[in-house]
């Protein structure tokens, strides 16, 4: 059977033998471990690791094993739905109220672009000119009796593949054409495809109050609507893009910033023409003097 002796740590043993061997040397002590110092150093040294520098460690290893996530996980488009609800105000004030020489890119964003105010400017604006569109034909058909109104239904799909197809295809085809013109000439870095679709998409927000005034049954103010919002909307687009196009040629910085204008434009004027169109009147059918004499003697006889 094996003594209490036998039991004991054998490393207690040989520091206790060290220490009768010279009573003056001091100890080392690491994270509550004695540890004998060489002979001749003087004094007690102790050395604590902390717990936070271990912590520090620990963090910054899992910081390096942290991977990217990849396009197709629901992380890495939830970075783009990132903001708070000041973010989307401040920028959709900047939408509507441009100045000369505030980039909405630079001064707006703040190289911070998100997704959450175009995705939901686009389904405000398909919602505001179908139901407005509606609202317009019904008062358009209780002004004449011969028309016959029915809800279209219908026109909410136009207004979805309308607006979000000009919101996604028109910024990928300018910031396609403005890549390839960057790398030609050499010029400097644009904008990113989701600063250009950002920048799109809170354009457009000046349309929804535009189209609940389209409801109003007056020609002449649909069109000076019209004309405000394609002056404002195309201003944000005029001041944001310019400054990447302008070092290049004349032709080609023109006619990009004449081409954005321009689809800009045909986006506000086809929603007036479809959706706002006045209705037409059944002209009332009459009869000739001569006619309608040859009836009543018709019916004297």
């Amino acid at each position: 059977m094996a003594s209490p002796d036998d039991l004991k740590f054998q490393e207690f043993d040989e520091a206790t033998d060290l220490l009768l061997a010279d009573p003056g040397a001091s100890t080392l002590s690491m994270s509550g471990s004695s540890r004998t110092a060489p002979a001749g150093a003087t004094g007690d040294i102790k050395l604590d690791m902390s717990d936070d520098e271990g912590q520090e460690e620990s963090s910054e290893l899992l910081r390096g094993e942290k991977q990217t996530s990849g396009f197709w996980t629901f992380e890495y488009y939830q970075s783009f739905f990132n903001v708070d609800t000041m973010q989307v105000l401040d920028r959709v004030k900047g939408s509507v109220m441009p100045l000369p020489g505030r980039n909405f890119i630079k001064h707006t964003l703040q190289s911070s672009p998100d997704l959450y105010g175009p995705f939901w400017i686009c389904v405000t604006l398909v919602f505001s000119l179908a139901i407005s569109g509606n609202l317009s034909t019904l008062l358009n058909s209780l002004r004449s009796p011969h028309y016959h109104y029915r809800p279209q239904f219908h026109r909410v799909t136009i207004a979805a593949v309308v607006i979000f197809l000009y919101a996604w295809l028109v910024p990928l085809g300018v910031w396609g054409f403005l890549t390839w013109r960057q790398r030609e000439e050499r010029q400097q870095s644009g904008y990113s495809f989701l600063e250009t679709v950002c920048v799109y998409g809170y354009s457009l927000f000046i349309y929804i109050p535009t189209s609940v005034l389209w409801i109003l049954p007056f020609e002449w103010l649909r069109w000076l609507l019209i004309l405000v919002a394609m002056v404002i909307s195309g201003s944000v687009l005029v001041l944001t893009f310019w400054p990447v196009v302008r070092d290049d040629t004349k032709v080609t910085a023109f006619a990009t910033v004449a081409t954005i204008v321009v689809l800009h434009a045909l986006l506000s004027i086809g929603c007036k023409m479809y959706f706002f169109q006045t209705a037409t009147r059944t002209p009332v059918p009459t009869l000739a003097p001569n006619h309608t004499a040859a009836i009543l003697t018709n019916k004297t006889h």
